[in-house]
């Protein structure tokens, strides 16, 4: 059928020009934002770069195996990479041509050549400590990673939890308090959960039962749980230090063996049983969400609440059990914050990290792999921040502190296009 005999939903042929309104859209921002990006690593980090080496060091002094660093002419490596992207951004041009968007498996490497080419550029002249990046990079991603997997769960069931923000600051302050008292660390970890689940069980109450917006709910217990804690710390805690707010830290369990291999070892076989943690959550949540009965009515109930309620399924009382469960998990997240790494409970440590999880769910399109790839990226920018610093990068300071928040935005905004969630999130459901 042709495009001047295509007919519409009265019956009557279109005209071809009208037909061709009615085609879908190009789909050009990741291209373009591909294009730019790419163009930036080539001729700013490349062609403008410093003509020095950098050295990649790929192990550590100490460790069982050492690795010769590789070393490469930064303004060749960061041409080479820049080139690389380009011809990614040419796919990308390709495909939104031709309507069609650009898959997730071509963004991933795209995002992997510019940071390297990043980081390239800045450490030229320098040695690079790939472990120290890696590693860093891995511990700050994890309380955004428990706080991404709340928000998947939540919205998965159809409740948008914009809590986070609170569910992580509840949890590193009954973390940090817990453990302080009863002198053990794991008993801080289950005060954490605790603490994420009862904020839930408030957002999961007024937004379920009595019908509150749930955006407005959420925004509401960030701001009362920042007021609490921040009143608590001040009246108690500031004063007593040393009982109540100094737990200490988790320790390090090295695997045998595994922690010996170089690169990956360090990075995923000696770390706190936080990320350990981490590593069986984000699988466990796919599978069950993914493949498992339990996932499957979760979904239904925020996919399409009334067919699931037709089929014998309890909406509302399934998605306060789950909000509850999620909030258990960024309780996590929190106390990751505390005892997993800082070592005390410190005045809005959170900072913003719940928002940056909702982006990390966003742009990980509700999907808890994709979700955690998002969160790792937020944590990366902000080790890179840190590395950056530290080898004397001449970028400004400000400009380096911007780094998290500013990858986070581009990435959503420029990369993944119109994101488009579970049908019936925010939407209470009245029987």
């Amino acid at each position: 059928m042709s495009l001047v005999d295509k007919p519409t939903e009265l019956g009557t042929p279109l005209p071809a020009t009208e037909a061709r309104v009615q085609e879908a859209p190009r789909k050009l921002k990741a291209a373009i934002v591909m294009t730019i990006f790419g163009l930036i690593a080539l001729v700013f980090f490349g062609i403008l770069g410093k003509n020095e080496d950098a050295s990649f060091a790929w192990s550590d002094a100490g460790d069982a195996i050492a690795l010769p660093n590789f070393v490469v002419n930064s303004q060749l490596f960061c041409i080479v990479l820049g080139v690389a992207m380009l011809a990614i951004a040419a796919a990308s041009w390709f495909l939104g041509l031709n309507r069609r968007p650009t898959p997730t498996w071509l963004i991933i490497p795209f995002g992997v050549f510019w940071v390297w080419a990043l980081v390239g550029w800045v450490g030229a002249g320098t040695r690079i400590p790939v472990e120290f990046i890696l590693t860093g990079a891995l511990a700050l991603s994890t309380p955004v990673v428990f706080g991404a997997l709340a928000g998947v769960i939540g919205e998965r069931v159809g409740v948008a939890n914009i809590a986070i923000e609170g569910q992580l600051l509840m949890g590193a302050f009954l973390a940090a308090v817990t453990a302080s008292v009863t002198g053990s660390l794991i008993a801080g970890l289950f005060a954490a959960m605790l603490g994420g689940a009862l904020v839930s069980i408030v957002l999961a109450a007024f937004s379920i039962k009595y019908f509150v917006d749930q955006i407005i709910v959420g925004v509401v217990l960030n701001v009362l749980t920042l007021g609490i804690t921040n009143f608590l710390f001040s009246a108690v805690l500031s004063d007593n230090s040393a009982e109540l707010n100094f737990p200490g830290t988790l320790p390090f369990l090295p695997i045998p063996l595994l922690s010996d291999i170089p690169v990956i070892g360090s990075v995923l076989f000696d770390q706190r049983i936080t990320t350990y943690a981490m590593f069986v959550l984000v699988p466990l949540v796919w599978f069950i969400l993914f493949k498992t009965k339990i996932g499957l009515r979760i979904r239904a109930v925020g996919e399409h609440p009334l067919a699931a309620d037709t089929v014998g399924i309890n909406v509302n009382r399934t998605r306060f059990w789950t909000v509850t469960a999620a909030g258990t998990i960024a309780g996590l997240g929190g106390g990751a914050l505390t005892i997993g790494s800082v070592g005390a409970f410190v005045q809005g440590m959170s900072a913003g990290q719940g928002f940056i999880a909702l982006a990390a769910v966003i742009l990980g399109r509700w999907n808890p792999w994709l979700t955690t790839a998002a969160a790792l990226l937020f944590g990366f920018s902000r080790n890179f921040r840190i590395w950056a610093g530290q080898a004397g990068s001449t970028i400004p300071l400000d400009l380096i502190a911007m780094t998290p928040y500013l990858v986070t935005l581009i990435a959503v905004a420029g990369l993944v296009g119109r994101s488009v969630g579970p049908a019936a999130v925010g939407k209470p459901y009245i029987k």
